[in-house]
């Protein structure tokens, strides 16, 4: 019966002693070259393996740099929106505040907006479906999706008919407000796998200054 090379590897590794022994070894053993059918040293195999790995590392370090620097524009994005909520004189200021944020700030093609706690002329107070409130109200969530829910494809403007990815945020505070809904006809602008971090605080942000010019 043979030695399997199991039996070889755990052997090097129990016996660290064993190149020192035979340090010649080292510099005649020949391995495959893991690009190409060629044998190469061992030793240039294991520079080959550590460039490919500070590559690695590399790449790792640029995504949490693009990372850290995305959620810093954001930060500052969800700042000037709540300033500017904060700012807002009566309703309409508000509604206004909140719709120009969104599209111009936060470059988001498609908001609509629906209210149904209080009252207003504004076309955020149109009467909705009963299934939109259910869903609104059961979200507890961000939802996402790549077609307008229910009759919501008519609260958006006419563009709103090439929607290709949407997520719908329930407003509320101690009580169902109303729906958020944001569209965009990329079809990765809205996905299920995006953070909702920030998706959550714009809900909260909004609803709570809804809320306050809606009254008790």
């Amino acid at each position: 019966m043979g030695i399997r090379p199991e039996q070889v590897a755990k052997y090097l590794k129990d016996h660290p002693e064993f190149f020192d022994e035979f340090a010649e070894l080292l510099s005649s053993i020949q391995v495959p070259h893991p690009y190409g059918g060629r044998a190469i040293p061992l030793s240039e195999r294991q520079v080959l393996a550590l460039r490919e790995r500070s590559r690695a590392l590399e790449g790792k370090l640029r995504e949490l740099v693009q990372f850290g620097e995305e959620n810093d524009t954001t930060s500052d994005r969800v700042h000037r929106l709540s300033l500017a909520l904060l700012a807002a004189p009566d309703l309409a200021g508000l509604l206004q505040a909140i719709d120009i944020s969104l599209r111009e700030d936060f470059t988001i093609p498609e908001v609509a907006l629906r209210l149904w706690y209080g009252a207003g002329d504004s076309h955020e107070f149109e009467p909705v479906s009963e299934e939109a409130r259910v869903f609104a109200e059961a979200l507890g969530t961000p939802y996402f999706c790549d077609r307008p829910m229910f009759e919501s494809g008519a609260w958006f403007s006419a563009q709103g008919v090439d929607l290709r990815s949407l997520v719908y945020l329930p407003l509320r505070v101690d009580r169902p407000i109303g729906l958020l809904a944001l569209g965009s006809p990329d079809p990765l602008r809205f996905t299920p796998d995006m953070g909702t971090l920030y998706l959550v605080r714009l809900a909260e942000l909004i609803g709570m200054a809804l809320r306050r010019h809606l009254g008790p």
